[in-house]
């Protein structure tokens, strides 16, 4: 499949690149270095006892409106004016094309797909596995019949084989309107890969959302770059992001395609954001650093930084926030136990 049209697209080599091209290409000796280090890892206690958890379930969450959830990874759970949206839904045991091996999941799903709640857009970042799970996927478009699925260039194909029905595919900057919110990918610096035969054969992407009275920024999978205050600059500040701040270690080996807690701190200064939820994080043992230690750094990052660690937070697994919205009640009333929806 080519793509002549798109600027991101190189009709010589047939793959997407960013700007500042594939910065993540490594070596066999680079992949060889970081997969040995990776399978003689010493034990993390996190990978055994996991993190806590939020329970959800179908009634509880029938009435989900005008709050987020961090349900765990990348996978986050919206409502705002009648907009329901879901970013990269992942269900499952292991991050991994196997369910014999590959990175498993440490901590528990607060929620299975059957619990979610209508949902309108459900949004894909790239197609890395910890991103784009082919079961969850495939649940969703089998109980949520009217639900749309927006993704990258090059993706469409494979959620239709997967029994979607309704894919759309975007190019960086290309707009939709879903109920009246405008819903654009933008350029982040990252890679994409399922196989050892489809390198950046897809496009990837963060993502804008914005309603007339509130804006929310995804960031999907990103190492730093200029690339957030370009998307500011074009698009305006949002006023929720979620931004990754785990899967860091070794630097040298991840600096180009995962952002660190304290890169993720300049990140939400690049975007002028009013909130923000750390997420990529305590769910899939996918790299070096002790599973803990991203929002222990985060903490650290924003008190050296001079940022309020109560507007740039880390939620537990099933957690909502609803104060971020701006038509929740917990804005509106004086009462907290609003607020509380577990």
């Amino acid at each position: 499949m080519t793509y002549p049209n798109s600027p991101n697209f190189n009709k010589q080599t047939s793959r997407f690149q960013h700007p500042k091209g594939d910065l993540h290409n490594k070596s066999f000796a680079d992949l060889f270095k970081f997969f040995s280090a990776y399978f003689t890892r010493e034990s993390d206690e996190k990978e055994s006892a996991g993190f806590p958890v939020v329970l959800s379930s179908r009634s509880n969450l029938a009435n989900f409106n005008e709050n987020v959830m961090w349900v765990g990874h990348s996978t986050l759970l919206l409502n705002h004016s009648g907009l329901t949206i879901i970013t990269d839904p992942q269900f499952s045991g292991r991050a991994s094309p196997f369910p014999f091996m590959g990175p498993r999941r440490v901590t528990s799903s607060p929620l299975k797909v059957a619990d979610l709640p209508q949902i309108d857009v459900v949004v894909i970042s790239h197609n890395h596995y910890d991103h784009l799970d082919e079961a969850s996927i495939r649940e969703i478009a089998k109980t949520q019949l009217s639900v749309e699925f927006l993704v990258p260039l090059g993706l469409k194909s494979l959620l239709e084989e997967w029994g979607a029905k309704n894919v759309t595919e975007l190019d960086w900057w290309q707009q939709v309107q879903r109920k009246g919110v405008t819903i654009q990918p933008t350029p982040v610096q990252h890679w994409s890969k399922r196989t050892f035969f489809d390198r950046n054969k897809t496009l990837w992407s963060g993502w804008m959302f914005q309603w007339s009275d509130f804006a929310f920024y995804f960031a999907g999978d990103a190492g730093y770059s200029s690339d957030f205050k370009e998307t500011v600059k074009k698009l305006g500040e949002p006023d929720l992001a979620a931004i990754p701040i785990g899967a860091y270690e070794p630097r040298d080996f991840m600096k180009s395609a995962h952002i660190n807690p304290e890169e993720a701190v300049k990140v939400f200064s690049d975007l002028g954001a009013k909130y923000a939820i750390g997420i990529h994080w305590g769910t899939f043992k996918l790299t070096l650093e002790p599973m803990k230690e991203p929002p222990e750094r985060l903490k650290k990052a924003l008190k050296a930084a001079g940022v309020d660690g109560k507007i740039f937070r880390t939620l537990k697994h099933g957690e909502m926030w609803p104060e971020v919205l701006p038509n929740s009640q917990c804005i509106t009333s004086t009462k907290v136990k609003c607020c509380k929806y577990y």
